[in-house]
């Protein structure tokens, strides 16, 4: 009769031990907590504290945040258009027949217009022939400007005076170009045009190679030129940039004058024809 009792004891307390067992070693649930959207300003915290974050609508722009985030651009002339200047010698060499020959520009002024100042020439044997020239620039585009100046020549007879009209740049491939249109009294003309490229076999070592050539209206018999086309020159450089602003070089050139010039030439004693190597120095600043 007692182990029935038993029996029947175990048998009513058992469940209840292993449900009470499974309560403490079950992990309890957590609910987790509404979404709440942050409140970016005082206004609108009423309004979204208690929205979800999908529903949650950003404040409108105000004129004091776009003034915040692009503040207004210095544009005058002080700031957005400076006044700058730049003397460059493109040229200064000794040639092989013991002449001093330049050729070189400067400019100042602003990138809406700019005074240039070009020159080039030769010293031998006592006799100078050079020629300078004053120009205003004005920027046709971001890689060409349009002069118009004065030119003065002088050596080899008298000297001559003339108005210039002319374009200067980048053309495509980098080759910077210049082509001059010149008017002068007694109805002379002339037109010159320059070209030259720059070939980087490195960094510092820089070949340039560069032609020009002039075409005058009419026959110059006191100054040794005949009309058509005058001359051409070519000549290949290479210099060494130890800085850029300061490069030596060697290189060769070589002179051409066409019949009617070359036929003026030796009238006056003077080479029609001319060639040899050069040493020289390109600097700017």
């Amino acid at each position: 009769m007692r182990s029935l009792l038993a029996l029947a004891l175990l048998a009513a307390i058992g469940p209840l031990a292993a449900q009470d067992h499974a309560h403490h070693h079950a992990a309890p649930a957590v609910t987790p907590p509404p979404l709440v959207a942050p409140s970016p300003n005082k206004d609108n915290a009423t309004n979204t504290a208690t929205l979800p974050a999908s529903h949650y609508q950003p404040p409108a722009l105000t004129d004091a945040d776009r003034a915040a985030a692009f503040p207004p651009l210095h544009t005058g002339h002080d700031h957005g258009d400076p006044l700058v200047w730049m003397l460059q010698a493109d040229q200064l060499e000794w040639t092989q027949d013991a002449a001093l020959a330049w050729s070189g520009k400067a400019w100042v002024g602003h990138d809406r217009g700019r005074l240039w100042l070009r020159s080039e020439g030769e010293r031998a044997h006592g006799n100078t022939s050079a020629s300078l020239e004053a120009l205003w620039g004005r920027p046709l585009d971001a890689w060409w400007d349009v002069l118009v100046g004065v030119r003065h020549d002088t050596g080899h007879g008298p000297a001559r005076d003339w108005l210039a009209l002319g374009v200067q740049g980048l053309a495509p491939y980098k080759f910077e170009v210049q082509a001059t249109a010149y008017v002068g009294s007694g109805g002379r003309s002339m037109l010159q045009v320059e070209a030259e490229y720059e070939v980087l076999l490195t960094n510092k070592l820089i070949l340039q190679p560069r032609i020009g050539a002039n075409v005058y209206g009419r026959d110059d018999p006191a100054r040794g030129i005949g009309s058509g086309l005058s001359d051409a020159s070519v000549g290949l450089r290479l210099r060494y940039e130890v800085r850029r602003e300061f490069a030596p070089y060697i290189g060769y050139q070589w002179v051409h004058r066409f019949e009617r010039t070359a036929i003026r030439r030796n009238a006056m004693d003077s080479q029609a024809n001319e060639s040899g190597w050069v040493a020289g120095l390109r600097f700017l600043f």
